[in-house]
């Protein structure tokens, strides 16, 4: 029976040098760079990140999320979980570490239905930290529903020609590529007939009308774009994967990245309540420390209880993705810990920030950040409602309805089956009397 909750020493090892690299060497660059994430580094930044890229590269640790026939290490989602929960400490880790999102997962699309031109053109670079990519599929009237997509893409001769509108469209102020998603045969369900294509940032016709940005930042300078596609002309060669495969596509790319999410969450949330409980050994009121005031100390048992539940069963999720090699098969579980990320992040962090008092309210202090992270985490890769509905369809196929009027756990019909199933045993004993 195979059954263990330990990290074999090695990766232990690995694990252990990357904590302190992201909190020593890293997390300094949240502070300093803070807004520079995603923007293509100049000749003074790349002095500071590049050799804490080599650095990562020479422990092992470079984008393995990805098989080694791509540069990457092919760990597998657990270990990936592992990892991930150090680097969600820090907005610059995943970057220094080459995995971040949305180039993670645009990445291990391409890595599976990319041509070998376009894996040269588009993945080579993705995977060295030379550019940067975005994933352009929400529509403003629409949301993330596919079903109401009406971007097109029609074929012209040799050419694809793309025109209408996306929202949301992350770094698309920085990426040197898009990944836009069309609809390319209207008279099908729109799950068969989409497809991607791989834009470069530079094809005319394409027009950023505005950047949107998360509350407290100033309008106009966000990094989630509003875009115009107009008539924007590609060659045949842009065409990600078989022509109308776009959900299939979309599903491969938007299941790793929500386990990842996941993954970064706890690193976040487990964050919070270290500081939560760093104040609490530090801070007295009313004659004693916060740690002693119970309901600081119901605080901090929540948090944790909440926590080490959702992180055991991400790296449960985590295990069945590398045991099945099937997200499909793994949906329900997926679509579960997406429901419960928004909330664990936003509880551990509210709980935090009023054990700071006026200090945890202020901008000294990131759990605002976090708690607006969460609301944000609610939306992306599709809203917690419709996981909730995903998850209850899914549960729903392991059970049948009961056979006849009464439920199956019904005591007088269970009473009435016992007897029935034990009627000479019972009678035997009667006779004996």
């Amino acid at each position: 029976m195979a059954w263990d909750f330990e990290t074999d020493p090695e990766y232990q090892a690995k694990l252990d040098w990357a904590g302190e690299f992201v909190r020593e060497e890293v997390e300094p660059l949240d502070l300093l760079f803070p807004g520079l994430v995603f923007t293509p580094p100049d000749e003074k930044l790349r002095k500071i990140i590049d050799p804490l890229k080599a650095d990562v590269r020479r422990q092992g640790l470079w984008a393995t999320h990805l098989a080694p026939d791509l540069g990457g290490q092919g760990y597998g989602q657990l270990k990936l979980c592992l990892l991930n929960e150090i680097l969600g400490r820090s907005s610059w880790a995943p970057v220094i570490f080459g995995c971040q999102a949305p180039d993670t997962g645009n990445a291990e699309i391409i890595a599976h239905y990319g041509t070998p031109e376009q894996k040269e053109r588009y993945l080579r670079p993705l995977l060295e930290g030379e550019m940067f990519s975005c994933y352009s599929m929400t529509e403003p009237h629409a949301g993330s529903d596919p079903t109401m997509f009406t971007t097109r893409a029609i074929r012209d001769g040799d050419e694809w020609v793309l025109s209408g509108w996306k929202f949301f469209s992350s770094n698309a102020r920085t990426a040197s590529f898009l990944i836009v998603m069309a609809v390319t045969n209207p008279d099908v369900s729109p799950y068969k007939g989409m497809s991607m294509f791989l834009v470069p940032a530079d094809t005319p016709g394409i027009e950023i009308v505005r950047n949107v940005g998360l509350p407290g930042e100033p309008l106009g300078e966000g990094s989630h774009a509003l875009i115009h596609y107009q008539d924007v002309r590609l060659p045949a060669d842009a065409l990600l994967g078989g022509e109308n495969q776009a959900f299939v596509i979309a599903q491969t790319r938007l299941g790793g990245g929500r386990i990842h999410h996941a993954m970064r969450t706890i690193g976040q949330a487990s964050k919070a309540l270290d500081m939560m409980c760093e104040r609490a050994l530090s801070r007295e009121t009313q004659g004693s420390l916060l740690a002693e005031k119970q309901f600081v100390q119901g605080y901090i048992a929540d948090s944790y209880a909440q926590l080490t539940q959702f992180r055991l069963f991400v790296l449960y999720t985590a295990w069945t993705i590398d045991k099945y090699k099937n997200y499909q098969k793994v949906r329900k579980d997926i679509a579960a810990i997406k429901v419960l990320m928004p909330g664990v992040l936003h509880d551990i962090a509210q709980r935090a920030l009023q054990v700071h008092g006026a200090l945890g309210a202020s901008n000294e202090m990131p759990f605002h950040q976090m708690i607006l992270g969460a609301s944000v985490l609610g939306l992306a890769d599709g809203p917690t409602e419709v996981h909730k509905v995903t998850v209850a369809r899914q549960v729903l196929r392991d059970y049948k309805p009961s056979d006849d009027l009464w439920p199956t756990q019904h005591l007088p019909k269970r009473l009435a089956a016992a007897r029935a199933k034990l009627a000479v045993h019972l009678d035997h004993e009667v006779g004996n009397l």
